[in-house]
């Protein structure tokens, strides 16, 4: 496949005309300030973050990275924790290879942020509507997905922080992260652009890189963020992070 989950972590790695791209969503950086507006009280684990994406770097072998959207985690302009966090992850990922970051609600001034970046290899922020790169294209989610990616053989997206809720046989439940993956449906990206589209791929919902995000409990009815789902897969099936194929996402 040209999209492979890394196994036991919230990571794929995405084979795009020969260069390897270690896939990362829903990242954001400095959630811990936001939680102590709500009167929850954590250390910021900032550190322990980044070191967890080179650390992928390193066993994936990626030449490249790709954050699917929500890097930075304030709609607007980050608070100067946040935006060390930022600024310190870009640093060091980008020291070492080239760094995309596809533009998500939550990275109003990430365009800022990356452009005081100075490292040997450069950070791209992409429009909103997407980035394809070979036969994989890429995509926050808030928004809809341009032309050129969703004609791709495979499209991966953040925004959903896909989660599923298990039960064991005394009662006791749990939330996971979990992988979608889905056939592409043309019909309402069709509507959308008002047009015939060469759509014959898959998406691939990916989890929450971040463990302290909540999500979307996709097997328990709660709804979708994104505009175009559930419309726009079929067929779509859910993975925990080792691997378990737990099968049709709503019949969990």
């Amino acid at each position: 496949m040209m999209l492979e989950p890394v196994p036991g972590e919230p990571a794929a790695v995405a084979v795009c005309d020969g260069t390897r791209v270690l896939v990362l969503a829903d990242y954001h950086a400095g959630l811990e300030v936001a939680l102590r507006y709500d009167g929850v009280e954590l250390r910021s684990r900032a550190r322990e973050r980044r070191e967890a994406v080179l650390t992928l770097l390193e066993r994936t072998g990626a030449d490249r990275v790709v954050f699917l959207g929500d890097l930075a985690n304030a709609i607007g302009n980050p608070s100067t924790e946040e935006r060390t966090e930022l600024a310190t992850l870009l640093g060091a990922v980008a020291g070492r290879v080239p760094v995309t970051v596809v533009k998500g609600n939550h990275d109003g001034d990430i365009e800022d942020v990356a452009d005081e970046v100075d490292a040997h290899h450069p950070v791209a922020v992409t429009s909103t509507d997407g980035v394809r790169m070979g036969d994989v294209g890429f995509v926050h989610g808030h928004t809809w997905p341009a032309v050129e990616v969703l004609e791709a053989d495979v499209v991966a997206m953040g925004h959903e922080h896909p989660m599923v809720r298990l039960e064991d046989e005394v009662g006791g439940a749990r939330a996971e992260r979990a992988w979608l993956r889905g056939k592409l449906v043309p019909d309402p990206f069709e509507d959308h652009h008002g047009a015939s589209l060469d759509i014959d791929g898959e998406l691939v919902v990916c989890p929450g890189f971040n463990d302290l995000l909540g999500g979307t409990w996709t097997n328990t009815g709660q709804g979708f963020l994104s505009p175009y789902l559930p419309d726009g897969f079929r067929d779509a099936q859910a993975y925990l992070l080792d691997g378990t194929r737990l099968g049709n996402y709503e019949q969990v």
